[in-house]
């Protein structure tokens, strides 16, 4: 400890002294304190000490302290613990591993921010630490930000990336296979979040946690041919995930398990705001009832129906996939099924750990089931349904490896 004070005291001398030339202020700390850790006067796990203490000590503001100990927590060096202070990173020890959350929609949709906060939650995750990267504030910057996203987890040595692949934009199978190509280049364990990379049927060689999508659309479509509904449709977005094909077979085989398979393509993947493009949906499929890839396409259907005159669920039944905060909210609140979003950060995790303990083991899927919730766009009678806290799977799962 004392060789770092004594670099520390070097350090402020040539900041005093103006020895340092063109180089910023913050990068001279940044230095002082990285080989500080580097030379292990700061070992593993140690706190450094304040940022008030390092003001006192190096005489300069604090914003530059700040901007010194950032340079050190993007090369992951250091990690910050909210109301604790930085500490020496150990992300190559057993109990102290530095993850990447590498998930372009966080903070753009419903379903990741409780999934990361389940993987928080998880008991054995107080050991370790999440990297979060920065959303993209435009759909098209999106694949540029997690290319950059992910080659700064790498550059941070981290132990594991848990990684939701792109959607929604052409170019997102070129990019996620860079993405993947650079990770396993550097050697670092990947779990997939909700869905894969490679097109439905066919699966990665890397663990996947989500829900069992098939099931899940099939359990949908169940739901709406009890009602009555006749003429199913199934509505989606273009470009959308793997996930997405993975409903479409699951409504498909519901309806031919319950005598309502027809001819022709009743699977529309388009703009669901767009009223000319529903006008003609609704005269050549004369659907009775919609089920929808998500909650966010059911919510734009929805007020494309009712510009357009249509009744829901008098005319149209309604039902969407995730269970969204708002789906209670909608003109007519939303029939969906509930996706364990906490419950899916948790298995997450332990999957993570899984994998970093037991390298050898093949490539799985973990899935767990979703439950319906029903709300009135449906036009089932009766009080509205809520999914369990955990389903038995899941729970099965997690106490085998919280021990």
């Amino acid at each position: 400890m004392n060789a770092a004070v004594n670099r520390m005291t070097r350090t402020r001398q040539a900041l005093e002294d103006s020895a340092h030339g063109d180089q910023p202020k913050y990068r001279l700390i940044f230095e002082s304190l990285k080989n500080s850790i580097l030379s292990g006067e700061y070992r593993k796990g140690i706190r450094l000490p304040s940022e008030t203490e390092l003001v006192r000590r190096f005489g300069v503001s604090r914003m530059t302290i700040v901007k010194a100990v950032k340079e050190l927590q993007q090369l992951g060096l250091v990690v910050r613990r909210v109301g604790s202070g930085t500490y020496v990173a150990s992300s190559a020890a057993h109990e102290n591993r530095l993850f990447g959350l590498l998930i372009p929609e966080l903070g753009q949709t419903e379903i990741f921010e409780p999934i990361c906060q389940g993987m928080a939650n998880f008991p054995l995750a107080s050991k370790h630490a999440l990297l979060w990267g920065n959303a993209a504030a435009q759909a098209e910057q999106k694949a540029e930000l997690a290319e950059e996203l992910c080659h700064r987890y790498i550059a941070q040595r981290v132990s594991g990336v848990f990684f939701a692949p792109l959607e929604l934009t052409p170019v997102r199978d070129e990019v996620n296979r860079r993405i993947i190509a650079a990770l396993e280049a550097a050697k670092i364990p990947v779990v997939l979040l909700d869905r894969c990379f490679a097109p439905y049927p066919m699966r990665s060689r890397y663990d996947l946690v989500g829900i069992d999508n098939r099931r899940t659309a099939y359990l949908a479509t169940e739901h709406l041919a009890k009602l009555g509904a006749k003429r199913i449709a199934f509505f989606g977005k273009p470009l959308s995930a793997s996930t997405v094909d993975a409903r479409i077979a699951g409504y498909r085989e519901a309806l031919l398990v319950h005598g309502l398979y027809k001819e022709g393509n009743f699977v529309t993947r388009a703009d669901p705001s767009d009223d000319a493009l529903i006008r003609f949906v609704l005269r050549t499929h004369k659907p009775d009832a919609f089920l929808c890839a998500n909650d966010h396409t059911a919510a734009n259907l929805m007020h494309t129906l009712i510009r357009l005159g249509r009744r829901i669920p008098e005319d149209i039944r309604i039902v969407g996939i995730d269970d969204v905060k708002y789906a209670s909210l909608l003109p007519i609140p939303l029939t969906t099924q509930h996706q364990p979003c906490l419950n899916l950060g948790k298995v997450a995790m332990a999957t993570m750990l899984d994998r970093l303990e037991n390298s050898e083991f093949p490539a799985r899927d973990v899935l767990l089931s979703c439950n319906l919730v029903v709300r009135q766009s449906c036009g089932a009678q009766g009080a509205e349904k809520h999914s369990p806290p955990l389903d038995l799977g899941a729970a099965a799962f997690l106490a085998s490896r919280a021990g």
